[in-house]
């Protein structure tokens, strides 16, 4: 590190769901507490206000899932125009991840939550710096175009403060107005603004000091194939769609179910929430399950395809590229995508186990078993033995189908740990994505999960809100030795979070 770069203290946090509200003509849903976006307005301008004790600045860096471009449903507008047609899925369930597609949702999002952007604009004009890292939800911060969209978006934010704050002088006295300029200088630069944001499609990484990474792509709900160029084989000017998203889109949103979690749930939710829907909600519901499948099939026969061999040597490529850019080296890049998991929709069993067709089918079989025992129990006797075999069979199977379908990706997370703290020396290995803050050792280093800014109703009541955890990291470095507060946000300020133990 040069003498000219500046020490920075780290602040990390993660999933604040931006636009996850945001749905036309979808199932209807309640919209997102503002006090959240209030909460994390707060946690910038306390630490704006505090200087870092051992540093030159902070760092924000938001550990992937900041804006939900999956989590939304947008149509186009009479007045909005989008240069990539919509397919027949996308008319449905509406803009899907091209670039102008993603651009125009971040448009919507900006108007949504233009107080959290004007928040963090002025962080980046006080001289501070931010790092978002690509989650799951918001993968379409790769095209250049949206970063490019992000950063004017900031910049105006820093400018219309400047200027503000300039008018609001003059009206009081010249001591304020020279007070102003002071702050206002960093905004004045575009180039130095924008060199103080920068964007990390996979991980970020201060050697000895904290690797972090989104976390998605140890789940393999979630996971994508090449995380460095992430686009569909079938059409290069979409981002490739996770099994996750095919359900999101197709199952859940239409279906008003509650998105963090969904994958969790088993057959009984589904037959109590088509109880539910009534009988053409019922057939709706199976209907978009069919479509669903036949989605993933499709998907999961796109990467079977000569096209995916080009982005597959288009991601090695880039790999080289980010090996040689951070001196990490390429060696070290491939023994990192080797942790990750298999994406759980390029397997027949997979994508049959992810919507529990497995169990399903498995069901089905014992049931029609039983009836064939007995009706030939009904004229040749003795076919109690033979149901209690099939009902033991059944439970056996079952037990086993359900112990080979991981949705909770906590513990492979915490597993994983350990490994990336021995690949890339650190003493904290921070990730998201759970939603559930977390912090348990990982070989010598520590692991911290560092929750969510994301809040949801439950689907079967809106008044029973899920809150968010507002935890965030601070890490510092002091005599050459890096420490870490877990905190969680609270109307006062920061307050130490009692995580969870590992087996609590």
């Amino acid at each position: 590190m040069s003498s000219s770069t500046p020490v920075e203290s780290l602040i990390v946090f993660s999933d604040v769901h931006l636009g996850s509200d945001i749905h036309d003509g979808a199932a209807p849903r309640a919209r997102r507490s503002e006090e959240v976006d209030r909460d994390l307005i707060r946690l910038i301008a306390h630490y704006r206000a505090h200087r870092s004790p051992s540093a030159d600045r902070w760092r924000i860096v938001i550990a992937g899932d900041f804006i939900d471009f999956i989590g939304m449903t947008v149509a186009p507008g009479p007045t909005e125009v989008v240069e990539t047609c919509l397919t027949d899925e996308e008319e449905r369930h509406g803009l899907g991840s091209a670039c102008d597609h993603a651009r125009l949702k971040l448009r919507r999002v900006a108007l949504r939550h233009a107080d959290v952007f004007a928040a963090l604009a002025g962080f980046v004009a006080d001289g501070h710096a931010l790092t978002l890292i690509h989650g799951n939800h918001d993968i379409e911060l790769h095209w250049d175009a949206v970063k490019d969209d992000l950063r004017d978006l900031l910049y105006a934010h820093a400018c219309a403060a400047r200027d503000a704050e300039r008018r609001s002088a003059r009206e009081t006295d010249r001591t304020a107005l020279d007070r102003g300029d002071a702050r206002a200088t960093a905004a004045d630069t575009r180039e130095a603004f924008d060199a103080r944001i920068e964007f990390n499609p996979w991980f970020f990484y201060r050697d000895g000091v904290a690797y972090i990474e989104h976390g998605h792509q140890y789940d393999p709900f979630c996971a994508t194939d090449h995380i460095m160029a992430p686009l569909s084989p079938s059409d290069p000017r979409r981002v490739a769609r996770a099994y996750c998203d095919t359900l999101l889109r197709f199952i859940v949103r239409p279906s008003g179910m509650a998105e963090h979690g969904h994958e969790h749930v088993g057959i009984a939710h589904y037959i109590r929430l088509g109880a539910r829907l009534g009988i053409s909600g019922a057939l709706n519901l199976g209907l978009r399950f069919a479509r669903a499948v036949g989605e993933l099939f499709r998907l999961r026969k796109e990467y079977l395809s000569e096209t995916a061999a080009l982005l597959r040597a288009e991601h090695e490529a880039r790999v080289g590229k980010l090996a040689e850019a951070t001196r990490i080296g390429v060696d070290r890049l491939r023994a990192l995508l080797l942790l990750q998991a298999p994406p759980l929709g390029r397997s027949i069993h997979g994508i049959l186990a992810g919507v529990l067709l497995d169990r399903l089918a498995l069901a089905l079989a014992a049931t029609l078993a039983c009836v064939v025992l007995a009706v030939y129990g009904a004229f040749h006797g003795h076919a109690l033995w033979g149901v209690a075999g099939v009902l033991v069979v059944w439970s056996l199977l079952n037990r086993w189908l359900a112990t080979q379908r991981t949705v909770d990706p906590a513990e492979h997370m915490i597993e994983r740990a350990g490994h990336l703290a021995r690949l890339f020396p650190a003493a904290f290995v921070v990730m998201g994505h759970t939603h559930v803050p977390l912090k348990v050792p990982a070989g010598e280093a520590t692991y911290v999960n560092v929750g969510s800014w994301a809040e949801e109703a439950a689907e079967d009541d809106a008044a029973t809100v899920y809150r968010a955890a507002r935890t965030h990291l601070v890490i510092h470095v002091r005599d050459d030795k890096p420490e870490a507060h877990f905190c969680t946000w609270r109307d006062g300020g920061p307050e130490p979070h009692d995580a969870p133990s590992a087996d609590g």
